[in-house]
């Protein structure tokens, strides 16, 4: 079984670690020092309780000396992943899965839907519709990444927590191939359970990322902080209390209710989320597959969001102003132009 991670970072190298272990030839697209170190001395992975696995992988920069995988896991970030999506192209042959290890709202997300949300294409995640149609969703599993892991250094990740992937077709078939990929993941020590509702488990994730990321950026308090503040819980409750409403909208359930999302975030302790972390290392903020594709969803199915708005509104500011959010929206015109502002 041949699979390519592409984007051997924290959560990535560690993947395609336990998939070696697993017995699948793995190979890896990187860069930068952390690639050549991986070539140079192979990829390691520490553990919490002192051990660590070691492996001398295949790894590359240059997609197109791999040729045709039988599995491609996406381990960038949302907009990583769409800024790339032609250079995979050649990783794909006629089988090929694109499995999409990624946080917040996938670009396929209504693939496998029937009725008036068949198909439909969300403009925030894939801009021009470049995944859709340089991928295709019929190629996509599903996955729900739990695990959180750091590069310590150049070659070697740290795994601070986890081992479940979960994984689900979008068409929510049991296919054979789901059922490969989550027996050589197990093989290799990793949960990998099969979720034929694999957006009730993304929603869930989503639930708390969508609005402990952005508040924790805004504050650059830790993720205890914002869930047990009186103020920082609030708003988080409000943004999701909305979210949750689009999700039930078009047929998400919850496991768990807001109180308790909240106060499982809060047992984390003082953990840095991803989005405090890219801002501190001036790397470009993952904005809109965990906010502004839930606010335009909540415009299809017709629900308010105005807490949502609001953090939206100041995280993609504060993300410009500090040149890591590149985008710009679309104009709008708040107030008559033709007044003088008066100070």
């Amino acid at each position: 079984m041949k699979i390519c991670i592409y984007g051997a970072g924290a959560i990535g190298g560690y993947l395609g670690l336990m998939l070696a272990k697993g017995g699948a030839e793995v190979s890896l697209i990187a860069r930068g020092a952390h690639l050549a170190a991986i070539r140079e001395k192979g990829l390691t992975v520490q553990f919490k309780d002192g051990t660590e696995e070691h492996a001398m992988l295949h790894a590359t920069d240059d997609p197109t000396s791999l040729g045709p995988q039988d599995y491609v896991v996406i381990a960038l970030k949302a907009h990583q992943a769409w800024e790339v999506a032609e250079q995979m192209t050649p990783l794909l042959g006629p089988d090929t899965a694109v499995v999409t290890a990624q946080n917040g709202v996938p670009w396929w997300y209504f693939h496998g839907f029937e009725g008036q949300y068949k198909d439909l294409r969300i403009e925030s995640v894939d801009p021009g519709n470049r995944q859709w149609n340089a991928i295709g969703p019929e190629r996509v599993i599903g996955c729900t990444v739990y695990p959180a892991a750091e590069i310590t250094e150049p070659g070697v990740i740290k795994h601070i927590y986890g081992d479940k992937f979960g994984l689900g077709e979008p068409t929510r078939a049991d296919t054979d191939r789901i059922k490969a990929l989550s027996a050589v993941m197990e093989a290799g020590g990793l949960k990998a359970p099969i979720n034929p509702e694999i957006r009730n488990d993304i929603w869930l994730k989503l639930w708390g990322n969508l609005c402990f990321n952005p508040i924790s950026a805004l504050t650059h308090a830790t993720l205890d902080v914002v869930a047990t503040d009186p103020g920082t819980r609030a708003v988080a409750h409000a943004m999701m209390s909305e979210a949750e409403k689009i999700a039930r909208r078009i047929g998400v359930h919850f496991r768990v209710d807001i109180e308790r999302r909240i106060n499982g975030a809060a047992r984390v302790g003082a953990h840095r989320t991803s989005m405090l972390q890219d801002l501190e290392k001036g790397r470009q903020l993952e904005i809109d597959a965990l906010l502004t594709a839930v606010q335009e969803m909540g415009r299809l199915v017709d629900v308010n969001t105005p807490y949502i708005d609001t953090v939206l509104a100041l995280v993609q500011q504060m993300g410009r102003v500090a040149g890591v959010y590149p985008t710009f929206p679309e104009p709008h015109l708040w107030c008559d132009p033709t007044e003088a502002a008066a100070d």
